[in-house]
C-alpha cells in the first residue's frame, strides 16, 4: 500500500497555486500517491500496459478554505468517448432527481414558457422530471453516450465542456435559465472560476442555480477518502465556495445538507441578495469547527493510513479462513478505494456492476473483471465488499438473496465493518 510522503508534495503544493483565489502556500493535506484514473476501466488484458497513473495529492488554501488536489489530468482523457457512469443506475439517485426537479419547478413556478439548464446532464436522469411537467429543458454535457441515452428519452443535449465562452455563446442566441441546475460537476471542471462565471452569465437575472456537491466536512469526518481522485479537483466547504461565487457576482441564498454521496450540500445561488439564515449558520458552524484553518486536516492522512490498513488486515483474515469475497459496485471510489488498500491478487476474485456498459471490462489499476450482479447466484461467495458505500442500503436491498443464502456484506467507510 502506498504511503503519504512528506517531502514531494509539500514542494508541490508550495508551487500550486489555488484553483480558486490563486493564492500560493498551499498546504499538504494527504498524498495517496500514484493512482489510476478511477473511471478509466480497460476493455481487456491487452490494455494493462497502458493502464496510466498520476499523482494524486490533497492540500489545502490558506486564503480561500478550498481542499483541492494538485494534479490537472486533461478532462478529454477523464470524460472521454468511453466514460461508463450513467446516473439511471441508481435507484436511489433518480429517486433524489425527481425530487430535486418537482422543489425547483414549484419553487420558481415553472411552466412551458421557462428553461431549465442541466450542466453536466448525463443521461437526463433529471431533466426528463422537467419534460414530464412540461418544462423546456437544455442538457450541457461533454461525454457523448450519455448524451446519446438523454438524446434517445427526448432532452436535447449539448455534447460540450461548459464554461465561460460557451455560455456568452448561448446567451448571444437567446438563451437564459430560469433555472439551471449543477449536481456533481462544480467539484470537476478545471477551470474553476471560468465554469462559474458561466453560470453567471447563462442564468436569467431572476432565476435560480441550484448545485450541489460532496461537502468537505462529511469528507474528513467520515474518512470517505476514495472520494478523492482526479475527476474531483475541489472539495468545498460553505466558507471556500460562498467566496467562490460572490468573486463572480452571485449570491448564495440558502444551502442545505443532503446524505447523498456520503454527505453533499445543495446550494441556491441568484443574483440578487438576501438574507441567508442557513448559510449564516453552516458559516459559524464551519468556524468553530476549523475547517477555515489547516489544522482541521491535519490528522487526516493518518486516518486514511490506518481504514487502509484495517481494511487490508480484514481482507487476509477472511481469505485466510477459506472465503471467498466479490465486490460491488465499479465506482469511482471503488477504483481508489482497492488500489489504496492493495490487496494481494486473488484476495478479491471480481467485481459486479450493473452498468452493462462495465460489464466484462477490468477495474484500473487493479484489473478485476467486472461482471452482471447476476453472477452472484451462481457462483456464491462468502462475502461482497460494497465499494459505493454511500448506497449500502440500497445494494443491500437488492442482493436479498445473496443475504438470505448466508451472504455477508463488508462496508469500508466510516471503517471496516461486516453486514451479517
Amino acid at each position: 500500500m502506498s504511503t503519504p510522503t512528506a517531502g514531494p508534495i509539500e514542494e508541490r503544493a508550495r508551487a500550486a497555486r489555488c484553483r480558486s483565489c490563486g493564492a500560493g502556500g498551499l498546504v499538504p493535506v494527504l498524498d495517496l500517491g500514484a493512482m489510476p484514473h478511477s473511471d478509466g476501466l480497460l476493455s481487456g488484458p491487452e490494455q494493462i500496459a497502458g493502464d496510466p497513473r498520476w499523482p494524486l495529492e490533497l492540500a489545502f488554501c490558506p486564503a480561500c478554505t478550498l481542499v483541492q488536489i494538485l494534479e490537472t489530468v486533461p478532462p478529454e482523457v477523464l470524460f472521454n468517448a468511453e466514460y461508463p457512469y450513467y446516473s439511471s443506475i441508481s435507484d436511489s439517485w433518480v429517486a433524489h432527481a425527481r425530487a430535486c426537479a418537482h422543489e425547483l419547478i414549484d419553487r420558481c413556478r415553472l411552466g412551458p414558457a421557462n428553461l431549465a439548464v442541466e450542466l453536466a446532464s448525463n443521461d437526463g436522469y433529471l431533466l426528463r422530471h422537467f419534460l414530464e411537467r412540461g418544462v423546456r429543458v437544455l442538457g450541457i454535457d461533454p461525454a457523448p453516450g450519455p448524451a446519446a441515452a438523454a438524446e434517445k428519452i427526448g432532452v436535447p443535449t449539448r455534447v460540450a465542456f461548459f464554461g465561460r465562452a460557451l455560455a456568452e455563446e448561448l446567451r448571444a442566441q437567446g438563451t437564459c435559465a430560469d433555472v439551471l441546475v449543477a449536481n456533481n460537476v462544480l467539484a470537476h471542471v478545471a477551470d474553476t472560476n471560468g465554469f462559474v462565471a458561466g453560470i453567471a452569465t447563462l442564468l436569467a437575472d431572476h432565476g435560480v442555480a441550484s448545485i450541489e456537491f460532496p461537502y468537505v466536512r462529511d469528507l474528513i469526518e467520515k474518512c470517505a477518502f476514495d472520494t478523492i481522485y482526479h475527476e474531483h479537483l475541489c472539495y468545498f466547504s460553505v466558507r471556500s465556495v460562498d467566496a467562490l461565487l460572490a468573486r463572480h457576482g452571485l449570491h448564495l441564498v440558502e444551502v442545505r445538507r443532503l446524505p447523498t454521496h456520503g454527505g453533499s450540500l445543495r446550494l441556491y445561488v441568484e443574483k440578487a441578495p438576501r438574507p441567508r439564515p442557513t448559510v449564516d449558520a453552516l458559516l459559524a458552524e464551519e468556524a468553530e469547527l476549523g475547517i477555515d484553518r489547516a489544522d482541521y486536516y491535519r490528522a487526516f492522512s493518518d486516518r486514511v493510513r490506518t481504514l487502509g490498513e484495517r481494511m487490508r488486515a480484514l481482507l487476509a483474515e477472511l481469505r485466510a479462513q477459506g472465503k471467498r469475497i466479490a465486490a460491488y459496485g465499479a465506482a469511482a471510489k471503488g477504483t481508489i478505494m482497492l488500489n489504496w488498500v492493495n490487496a494481494p491478487p486473488g484476495t478479491i476474485d471480481y467485481v459486479v456492476d450493473r452498468n452493462v456498459h462495465k460489464q466484462g471490462k477490468l477495474m484500473p489499476g487493479v484489473h478485476l473483471r467486472i461482471d452482471s450482479p447476476a453472477r452472484l447466484a451462481d457462483d456464491r461467495p462468502d462475502y461482497l465488499l460494497i465499494l459505493p458505500w454511500n448506497l449500502t442500503e440500497e445494494i443491500v436491498a437488492q442482493q436479498g438473496a445473496f443475504r438470505a443464502a448466508g451472504g455477508k456484506f463488508i462496508v469500508p467507510v466510516p471503517e471496516p465493518r461486516v453486514i451479517a
